[in-house]
């Protein structure tokens, strides 16, 4: 992770949820923020989807989010068009803080690469 500010980051990801609610109609929670992704990241639309396959997008999020730092990469998209990530280093997280630190940092990074594009 870049070394910034905890106040610049607070503001980067008070800016995106802000954008979110604009685009969305409320402000989204980490988890919303990572069922988005996975939404994003599978391509066929917002659903609707089973409570197991919110969860598999949240984990095809988490997954898609860490690949920016080499942690995951995308190993295969299946017959049915989901992704598959394969872990390539352990993600480090010491405590429930630091690691939603980490997927926020993350998930912030993910929608600027998208910005970028």
């Amino acid at each position: 992770m870049e070394h910034e500010s905890e106040a610049d980051f607070e503001y980067r990801w008070l800016k995106l949820r802000n954008e979110m609610k604009a685009r969305f109609g409320k402000k989204p929670d980490l988890n919303a923020m990572l069922l988005l992704i996975g939404v994003q990241e599978l391509g066929q639309g917002a659903g609707p989807f089973t409570k197991e396959q919110k969860q598999d997008l949240m984990h095809i999020a988490t997954c898609r989010v860490f690949s920016i730092s080499g942690y995951y990469e995308l190993e295969r998209v299946d017959e049915e068009g989901w992704p598959h990530y394969r872990l390539v280093r352990p993600v480090p997280f010491a405590n429930l803080k630091e690691q939603e630190r980490m997927l926020q940092w993350h998930i912030v990074e993910y929608f600027d690469s998208l910005e970028d594009e």
